[in-house]
């Protein structure tokens, strides 16, 4: 049991795959129009989540796009499209998750958000999103050119709310950035569902009720 009435563990979020179903194929299923197969192959061949990740770090969208179509130049119109229409990765919120962490709030449990997530893309949406003015504080990767699973960004989520890492619950979809923050002492959960999530807060004494139904 981690909870008392003094001092609430500090609930970290992380936003793709938690609170956001952002999801490159989103886009690219459209561009592709349903061909899994060569949408599959394309994305496989440059590399895409190792390029993303490049722009979660704190590179500028326009610099990635052009060093990438050098790369893979019969791909530039591919690899363009996701820079001009990248909100169409984001199919909405996973509003169950968002009802967790409304119940959160409510209870008074100090909320962060850790998100592995280009600034300026992040910049451009934030505002869509009410959920976002839930949380006390958010760490954005391409803002602080860090990117989990770096134990340094989880140190420097630390520093910023000052609290130790037992003091913290992570939520995090990646078992990468769960088995660092384990090394660092933070208490975790991978995520896999509302259900779960609800399930293993709960087993932390942090309870909430996933409404049925959703």
């Amino acid at each position: 049991m981690m909870e008392n009435l003094n001092h609430k563990p500090c609930i970290v979020f992380d936003f793709g795959g938690v609170l956001l179903d952002w999801n490159p194929r989103h886009l690219y299923r459209k561009i592709f129009k349903g061909d899994e197969e060569a949408m599959e192959r394309f994305l496989e061949e440059i590399h895409f989540m190792d390029w993303n990740l490049q722009q979660d770090a704190g590179r500028p969208f326009a610099e990635a796009v052009e060093v990438h179509c050098q790369q893979y130049p019969q791909h530039c119109d591919l690899i363009r499209a996701y820079h001009k229409r990248w909100k169409e990765s984001i199919s909405g919120p996973l509003q169950p998750v968002v009802e967790i962490l409304s119940k959160l709030k409510e209870s008074g449990y100090p909320l962060v958000g850790l998100s592995n997530w280009a600034d300026e893309t992040f910049q451009q949406v934030r505002h869509q999103y009410e959920f976002m003015d839930w949380f006390d504080d958010i760490i954005i990767s391409g803002a602080v050119k860090l990117v989990k699973p770096d134990p340094r960004i989880f140190e420097l989520l630390l520093d910023r709310i000052q609290r130790p890492a037992e003091a913290c619950v992570l939520i995090d979809d990646s078992r990468a950035n769960i088995e660092v923050a384990q090394q660092l002492g933070m208490q975790t959960i991978h995520f896999q569902s509302a259900e779960q999530l609800a399930a293993e807060l709960g087993d932390l004494g942090v309870r909430v009720k996933v409404d049925s139904g959703k």
